[in-house]
């Protein structure tokens, strides 16, 4: 376990993300915009401290790596842990949905997956983009997606935030229908699939990869999200 700004991280390394618990275990992939937006909001922070969190952001990670010489912990981005839930899925026999993402993102990921690993058990589904909190028929539309399919594991790219609080306010729900290991990851589907490259990784180790992806899709957006994670440095002391 390390501490870093009022996060608790307990998803140190991948056997901590996959170790075998009672219900369903809801990993957290952190970057500097979760910690500056959990520092703003006492729920956001109960959902990071309450579940596993990981180590996304290479600057908060950094960091936590100067402060905690003596634990050995990695960075473990949702980008990455994609390929490791499909590894371990494909050796185990479990089923992985895919949850969210533009249509063609998500179909090409799951294209691109099915190639990688032979025999993989996996679907998905794109529900219309919709702003949060989803309404009632919206949420049976996505629970009949998963329930049909009955994953183990469940990925959720509805966007930072948003997937988290939903797999959050749902997890009994999800729970009892059969899912053990939720995860949010954002765009990931869109790397994934092809429709974006991930930045080279001499970006990634300097913590570049949002300027890279701003400059993929230059949207208001990203450029919020840059500024609100510059933040981040009002926190750590």
């Amino acid at each position: 376990m390390v501490e870093l700004a009022g996060i608790t991280f307990r998803g140190l390394t991948l056997d901590d993300v996959f170790e075998e618990r009672e219900g369903l275990s809801h990993i957290v992939t952190v970057n500097a915009e979760f910690i500056v937006r959990a520092n703003e909001s006492s729920f956001f922070q109960q959902i990071l401290n309450n579940n596993i969190s990981t180590f996304d952001g290479q600057i908060p990670f950094a960091i936590a790596k100067m402060r905690n010489r003596n634990v050995k912990f990695e960075k473990l981005p949702g980008s990455e842990l994609v390929y490791h839930i499909c590894e371990r899925s494909q050796l185990k026999k479990q089923r992985v949905f895919l949850l969210g993402g533009a249509a063609d993102s998500n179909a090409g990921a799951i294209e691109v997956l099915r190639r990688r690993y032979p025999g993989l058990n996996i679907d998905g589904y794109s529900p219309p983009y919709s702003d949060y909190p989803f309404s009632n028929q919206l949420n049976e539309k996505i629970f009949y997606a998963i329930g049909k399919f009955s994953p183990f594991h469940l990925l959720v790219g509805f966007g930072a935030v948003k997937q988290e609080v939903w797999i959050a306010e749902n997890r009994t729900q999800l729970e009892q229908m059969g899912v053990r290991l939720a995860i949010g990851v954002g765009g990931t589907f869109d790397m994934v699939s092809g429709k974006f490259k991930r930045a080279p990784k001499y970006l990634q180790k300097i913590g570049l990869e949002g300027l890279y992806r701003l400059a993929l899709e230059p949207e208001a957006h990203r450029v919020k999200r840059i500024l609100l994670s510059l933040r981040l440095f009002r926190y750590i002391v």
